[in-house]
């Protein structure tokens, strides 16, 4: 067969590159075929690429933090059986193979990203005015994002002889900067005695990419409502332990607020809804993104289905999901199809808080922590009441706040009428 490619993998329905974040073999390891060769970070999931076929590695054609599009090779397998007269015809003419490999670069042909293009696209930046900060001088999306945020969009068709290439490495060119100017850093920092430099990679690098890209696209507005839980806390108290004892897993009050989420979303589809540029697309689907997070990673996991099942379904798939997530066993199709994030940020303590959306979706709720406090009654006295703050954060292209404000009381609705009465985890 020969030499063979490893090319980058699609690790999710909208994932258009990948990073390496580490490899785990070197040139001249001998691999099996679906031997795990590099760890790949896309914005959606971490997960090892296997190899294809059983050889020998014979190139490593992408480095550690490099980012590639989908398709792109990453690394070159001589695989075995292959035709030796091949590789003796290669050693008795050097000269012809030096000049093959070096063709690739003499062509100069730019390559652009699925993303890069269409974010070009929707800034009207000319690719030939800018310079990539990637492998082999590759434009990256965060090369593009960088560019819109300075604001210093490059004209189509500028000479690059009367006005420098835009570069993304540096906030502004520098008065006597020249086009090949070593990079500088996008921040300089003074740093003291005992201050500690982490470098920003892996998931980390893909939450920041994520999250810029939502801000800079997503116009964001914000709603809050607060909720009256005392009748939902009491009865999930009073059947916690039975529960845990017969079905062996915690019953959540998370559990509970994502069940009524689901049921207004199933109420009110709109809030079910993606921005798509000249069209916003209403997600049949109720499917519930989760934030769920480690010492040093955020994963958002995926409750499919969620208006269809339980409470009781609903906090097992939590429970699943988060030990998947601990474990590492979780996969690219665990993070797939949200259509709505519920972020439980009340686990740590916050009491208020402004959630950035889950690109591409609409909408993203906060889930509160649950705090007793005294509240007006209805009789004309103060009560110690279990109230929650429900945080909402929307994508005003998409949404509304009149459709929000009526997803959001119904929200409320449903959970201050749960109760031992008229409420079933099962």
């Amino acid at each position: 067969m020969g030499m063979e490619k490893i090319t980058m993998p699609q690790l999710g329905e909208s994932v258009t590159e990948g990073t390496i974040s580490k490899w785990l073999v070197s040139v001249g390891d001998r691999v099996n075929k679906y031997d795990p060769l590099a760890e790949v970070m896309t914005d959606k999931v971490n997960a090892e690429v296997p190899s294809s076929f059983t050889g020998v590695i014979k190139e490593l054609v992408a480095g550690e933090g490099d980012t590639l599009a989908v398709g792109e090779v990453i690394c070159l397998i001589q695989v075995e059986g292959a035709d030796e007269a091949a590789a003796t015809a290669v050693e008795e003419k050097p000269a012809a193979a030096e000049v093959k490999a070096e063709e690739p670069k003499a062509a100069n042909k730019p390559r652009y990203s699925p993303a890069v293009l269409k974010l070009a696209g929707e800034h009207n930046i000319d690719l030939d005015q800018v310079t990539g900060t990637g492998a082999n001088g590759r434009i990256t999306r965060k090369d593009i994002l960088k560019i819109v945020e300075s604001g210093n969009i490059p004209v189509a068709g500028a000479k690059k002889e009367e006005k420098p290439a835009v570069s993304v490495q540096q906030e502004a060119p520098a008065p006597q900067a020249e086009a090949k100017a070593a990079p500088v850093k996008e921040v300089s920092i003074p740093t003291m005695p005992g201050d500690i430099e982490i470098p920003v990679t892996g998931v980390r690098k893909a939450i920041a990419a994520n999250m810029l890209r939502s801000k800079h696209e997503a116009p964001h507005a914000w709603m809050t409502i607060e909720v009256d839980v005392t009748n939902l806390v009491e009865y999930r108290n009073s059947i916690k332990n039975e529960f845990k004892k017969t079905e062996g897993f915690n019953l959540t009050f998370f559990a509970f607020f994502v069940k009524a989420i689901a049921q207004a979303l199933k109420e009110f589809p709109q809030i079910n809804s993606m921005w798509a540029g000249d069209k916003i697309i209403q997600k049949k689907d109720i499917n519930i993104s989760i934030a769920v997070a480690t010492e040093t990673e955020l994963f958002v996991p995926v409750i499919k289905h969620a208006d269809e099942k339980t409470i009781k379904g609903i906090a097992r798939e939590i429970t699943e999901l988060a030990t998947k997530v601990r474990t590492k066993k979780l996969k690219s199709e665990d993070m797939q199809g949200g259509t709505f994030t519920v972020n439980n940020t009340g686990s740590f303590g916050s009491v208020q808080s402004m959630g950035i959306i889950n690109h591409p979706q609409a909408a993203i709720l906060q889930v509160e922590s649950i705090v007793k406090r005294p509240v007006f009654m209805e009789n004309g006295m103060f009560g110690a009441r279990d109230m929650v703050n429900l945080c909402l954060s929307l994508d005003h292209r998409v949404l509304d706040g009149l459709i929000c404000g009526k997803f959001l009381a119904r929200v409320k609705e449903i959970l201050e009428n749960v109760s031992k009465e008229n409420t079933s985890v099962y």
